[in-house]
């Protein structure tokens, strides 16, 4: 077993089987992670409201719960921090935001709920970009770097996991949420299909374009949370009723055989160099391991950044809308600016762009014919030091927003689930994300080949000196 001051890294798959054998117990556990807090989070900043108390008073109960034989799963007794969108009874949810500094819920949201059930000790609420709008998750810090954000909007997730700070998180993905931060911190989240996790009590960014999902230090973390937060929920209507089935039983380590697509346009245009090798070399690694290659074509990629912006803008706006009107000064300057441009929006460019959002689904649905999955970067960079603006590519800047969403944004236009891994790092020690995207309610080929590239190698075992 890991010392006790090693604790803090194991992954949740490790420690729940330490926990169901006895050896380990979920209080001693939840107290190594609530030290390692302590130890690291004055500097990074992840979290808003720290449950100490609550959470060695859970890890009690289920460390008396299991002693009577009463184990419920891999997640009884794991400490998961969750971010600040989600409702916690009792329990303030700010969004990070003064217009949610009191809001205190009466109710958990479902996600948590699940997690709660299932036997998972909530450590606390982390960071978001304000109401999920943007890719910074001020004022957190990215561990491998304090002159870096954790990227956003599910940027405490991120810092936290990457430091030690917690076993899994949850995060929510709008237009790369969940595998922005993934990426930036060298860990592992996955944005699911649209409607495969319910959203109830999760605030609202774009209704039409929001996902919740886990993220987490491992693939088969993901794939435990993932089991206990998916399904149909009776009080989410966008919720699917369909069969949640067995992710971590898809973990087997085989690709051999699979097809996974390589974009040819659009996805390593504009791409630092240092990302574009290590998603290459991430590429010959899955071929290595047996699975084919095979170049797809994505047409008129060009256009999906501004679809996705005119749609997430005004929904967004129409969301805040009362709030807005009342109370406007009261959001932070960037979301407030873009509500403003939300709030100008024509109706026809929104139509317009829903249309179009239709059409690239069933362009990407063509491409997906002949494959398993499709591979590309996560980010074309990687993370962005604290108040910078833009990115250089050549002779044109690109805003850090636009940047971020690039190659993320497109798998939320068409609900398909995505996965970021950790595949490289960066000549000053930044990581890198590989990002595999699969076909709809199809998140077990995701996990799997995720889970069989992370098996040969070690990005995911690098851990931040701080």
């Amino acid at each position: 077993m890991a010392g006790t001051n090693e604790l803090h890294w194991l992954s949740i798959g490790e420690a729940s089987q330490l926990i169901e054998k006895r050896r380990l117990s979920p209080l001693e556990l939840t107290r190594a992670v609530l030290e390692r807090i302590q130890e690291v989070d004055g500097r990074l900043k992840a979290f808003v409201t720290l449950l100490d108390n609550e959470a060695e008073a859970s890890a009690r109960a289920a460390e008396e719960s299991i002693r009577r034989g009463q184990y419920r799963g891999p997640l009884h007794g794991i400490p998961v921090a969750i971010k600040d969108l989600y409702d916690t009874a009792g329990v303030k949810t700010t969004s990070c935001s003064k217009l949610r500094e009191s809001y205190v819920p009466k109710t958990d949201c479902t996600v948590v709920r699940k997690l709660r059930e299932a036997g998972a000790i909530i450590l606390g609420k982390v960071t978001t970009h304000e109401f999920a709008f943007g890719f910074d998750s001020r004022p957190t810090r990215t561990p491998w770097n304090l002159d870096y954000t954790p990227s956003g909007s599910s940027g405490g997730s991120g810092s936290a996991l990457a430091a030690g700070m917690c076993l899994g998180a949850t995060g929510s993905d709008t237009g790369g949420s969940i595998r922005a931060p993934a990426a930036v911190n060298g860990i592992a989240g996955i944005k699911p299909t649209y409607g495969r996790v319910s959203k109830q009590g999760v605030a609202v960014l774009s209704w039409s374009l929001d996902t919740t999902g886990p993220m987490a230090r491992t693939v088969k973390d993901l794939a435990l949370m993932l089991s206990v937060m998916a399904g149909h929920d009776p009080l989410d209507e966008t919720t699917a009723d369909v069969p949640v089935p067995d992710y971590v039983a898809a973990l087997t380590g085989e690709i051999r055989g699979m097809r996974v697509g390589v974009p040819k346009n659009y996805f390593f245009d504009d791409v630092q160099p240092h990302v574009a090798e290590a998603v290459q070399a991430a590429l010959k690694t899955l071929e290595a391991q047996g699975a084919s290659l095979v170049e797809v074509t994505i047409p008129d990629a060009e256009y999906i950044v501004p679809i996705f912006f005119s749609i997430v803008i005004p929904e967004a706006a129409s969301y805040h809308h009362t709030a807005f009107q009342e109370r406007g000064q009261e959001y932070g300057d960037d979301v407030r600016a873009l509500l403003e441009t939300g709030e100008m929006f024509l109706a026809t460019t929104y139509i317009t762009a829903q249309r179009a959002r239709a059409a690239f689904k069933n362009t990407l649905r063509e491409a997906f014919r002949g494959i398993n999955v499709l591979a590309t970067p996560t980010l074309p960079v990687t993370a962005a030091k604290a108040g910078q603006a833009t990115y250089r590519f050549g002779d044109r800047d690109e805003p850090v927003f636009a940047a971020f969403a690039r190659f993320c944004c497109p798998f939320n236009l068409t609900g398909l689930p995505a996965v970021s891994v950790p595949c490289g790092f960066s000549p000053d020690g930044l990581p890198i994300g590989l990002q595999l995207v699969g076909k709809p309610f199809d998140e077990t080929s995701v996990l799997r080949a995720a889970d069989a590239f992370e098996r040969t190698t070690d990005w995911h075992t690098r851990r931040p000196q701080i």
